[in-house]
């Protein structure tokens, strides 16, 4: 099975040796790394890596943490082969039809982004759900916030549970906004929000003049 991990390291010589070693006696083998960031003294990387189905991966998990100034802030299973571009894929089926692009956009982020669910709304404080992918819950609860470029938010602990994330992301000029929730973490880095930004403004080159779609049910108000 495919996992990818992030993880949060000492950015020192030999600290990313320490990791990958416990990775191999482990038994995990990694098939891909990227760097999310390197500031204050750390580092924050993500794996992606091959592990065995029949073994619990918490037990990866604990071995990672149990190294010295190591910190894992989130393990998830991988969705697509490393190499992959699932964008692309994407941005392919905006282009073959247009009319849906907004509802593409929204059905594919959860995987695109190893979150569960998410929603494109209309309006701010009485919001109005344009499209909803199919895990989404029926009336969700979302923050009241129309932003101008995409941001990292946090859920009401008490509303949500802990561990509930999400980000939201501007579509265009027509007060519609992309929430896409991660009910188990970790937050989304500013990577992460990079990418979610440019994946918005390529479909809305391709979409172009075209009217979104009416909306299809009503969220409750926040």
């Amino acid at each position: 099975m495919l996992f990818r991990l992030r993880v949060s390291l000492p950015d020192r010589p030999g600290s990313l040796a320490r990791v990958t070693q416990a990775f191999g006696t482990a038994g995990a083998d990694v098939l891909q790394m990227s760097v999310l960031e390197r500031e204050t003294g750390r580092a924050v990387d993500e794996f992606t890596v091959s592990w065995p189905g029949e073994r619990p991966i918490g037990r990866l998990v604990e071995s990672l943490q149990s190294l010295a100034g190591v910190r894992v802030d989130g393990c998830w299973a991988a969705g697509e082969v490393p190499g992959a571009s699932p964008e692309l894929d994407v941005l392919g089926q905006v282009a073959r039809d247009p009319g849906r692009a907004v509802a593409t956009l929204v059905d594919a982020s959860p995987a695109l982004f190893h979150a569960e669910w998410a929603v494109a709304t209309r309006g701010s404080k009485s919001r109005s759900v344009v499209h909803a992918s199919w895990q989404a819950p029926a009336s969700p609860q979302l923050p009241s916030v129309s932003p101008l470029r995409p941001l990292a938010l946090e859920f009401d602990k008490d509303l949500h549970g802990p561990g509930v994330y999400g980000a939201a992301a501007p579509i265009g000029l027509s007060w519609l906004t992309l929430f896409v929730v991660r009910t188990d973490g970790p937050a989304f880095h500013r990577s992460e929000l990079e990418r979610l930004g440019r994946l918005v403004d390529v479909v809305l080159g391709v979409l172009g003049s075209r009217a979104a779609p009416r909306p299809t049910r009503t969220a409750q108000p926040t």
